[in-house]
């Protein structure tokens, strides 16, 4: 694999080319205060079949204050206000949407480089799940994938409104860890049972680890990915 920096229509990203021309993506997103680079590592540690040609991009979101951090300006998918995990309102809408509006500026670009929405699989750790799941459930066309970890739902209300039935069928992969101190894990739970209510298929892991990635979740998601049809 090749990597290289690429500039999407909207967002900065770190890009992992396959060694023959891609068929399928996978679109990785961080969480608050990391960068692209932070899951680039992981891809030659998920073992993906000889035969998959994934091409793995990872955007950097954009520098914004961050209320929680005393408006200390860092990559961050949007802002949040409060640290109680209660607060509906502790997520902000407008740079929610915003950053799913990037991601579907991301898919686009996928497409017009002649890979089909069904191939292409949205991943993203902590506020990078938060925006895979928001525009993975609303996407007017189906996609292969949608992988959350160490996540939530953070707008539940606008979600669930605003479900999309060209992905009523979408497999889903929803991991997190047991000792999450940062999102704790009462809201995978509830994750867990939204997604069930909603109707979605999902595949569920938890791990005796923190607000991390462990090795033995590397291994499933391997395995979660290697049994998707988009990258067969």
């Amino acid at each position: 694999m090749t990597i290289k920096n690429e500039q999407t229509a909207l967002l900065d990203s770190v890009t992992i080319e396959p060694t023959q021309a891609a068929s399928s993506t996978v679109i990785w997103l961080h969480g608050l205060g990391a960068d692209g680079h932070d899951f680039e590592p992981i891809v030659p540690h998920i073992q993906l079949p000889s035969t998959a040609a994934v091409r793995f991009i990872f955007p950097h979101a954009p520098i914004r204050p961050v209320t929680i951090n005393n408006g200390y300006e860092m990559r961050a998918w949007y802002d949040i206000s409060s640290t109680d995990i209660a607060d509906p309102k502790r997520a902000d809408k407008d740079t929610i949407n915003l950053s799913v509006q990037q991601l579907r500026a991301l898919i686009s670009v996928e497409i017009s480089k002649g890979i089909p929405a069904e191939r292409i699989i949205l991943a993203g750790f902590s506020q990078g799940g938060v925006i895979a799941l928001q525009a993975a459930l609303q996407f007017e066309h189906a996609l292969g994938g949608v992988m959350v970890l160490s996540s939530y739902i953070a707008l539940q209300q606008q979600l669930e409104t605003s479900l999309h039935g060209a992905n009523k069928n979408i497999p889903v992969f929803l991991a997190h860890g047991q000792h999450d101190t940062v999102l704790p894990f009462v809201l995978a739970e509830q994750s867990k049972a939204l997604l069930n209510k909603w109707g979605y298929d999902i595949e569920y892991h938890d791990y005796a680890m923190e607000h991390n990635v462990c090795p033995e979740e590397i291994v499933h998601i391997g395995q979660w990915l290697s049994s998707l049809q988009a990258i067969q």
